[in-house]
């Protein structure tokens, strides 16, 4: 970050609005700028209210990454903790976090992968295939309730936009 007392005057480059243009009335983009239009700040609000959905909805203790950890590994079987990680859109400190988690709940388990003892490889456990099976209709339920307020047609338009844009 800018040390603005060592860099001079706020200009429009770093986003704030500079007094003297406000004073002057001139229209610099920073003038234009509303938090409340940009994709950043509404896509943080859409999620929060997903997650606010989901803690609704969704088994004690189960968060969105460990859901996602949980799908996945539902969907893909046994699976290297690394490629889950990839798979699950999370870096190799917050992936391995939510296995430990998640191995302390017996929800999974980790062992030795056969071809090479330094990888890791992440299962399910029974207690881990339950809760997935019973969650799944919650899942789906979340899922319809965060785009509840959308047609299905903006529903599937927003789904690929959101995609493309992933």
């Amino acid at each position: 970050m800018r040390n603005r007392a060592a860099s001079g005057p706020a200009s429009a480059h770093d986003g704030v609005t500079a007094p003297r243009a406000r004073k002057a009335g001139r229209a610099s983009p920073a003038t234009r700028y509303r938090l409340d239009e940009q994709v950043g700040f509404i896509l943080r609000r859409v999620s929060q209210r997903h997650v606010a959905i989901f803690a609704r909805h969704m088994e004690k203790d189960i968060t969105p990454t460990r859901w996602a950890t949980l799908a996945k590994l539902y969907e893909e079987g046994p699976t290297t903790q690394n490629r889950l990680g990839r798979l699950t859109a999370m870096d190799a400190a917050t992936i391995k976090g939510v296995v430990d988690r998640l191995t302390k709940r017996h929800l999974i388990e980790t062992r030795a992968d056969p071809d090479d003892g330094r990888r890791r490889v992440v299962a399910l456990t029974e207690a881990g295939q339950s809760l997935v099976e019973r969650s799944l209709a919650h899942a789906a339920a979340i899922s319809r309730k965060t785009l509840e307020p959308l047609s299905e047609r903006e529903q599937t338009s927003l789904l690929e936009l959101l995609r493309k844009l992933a």
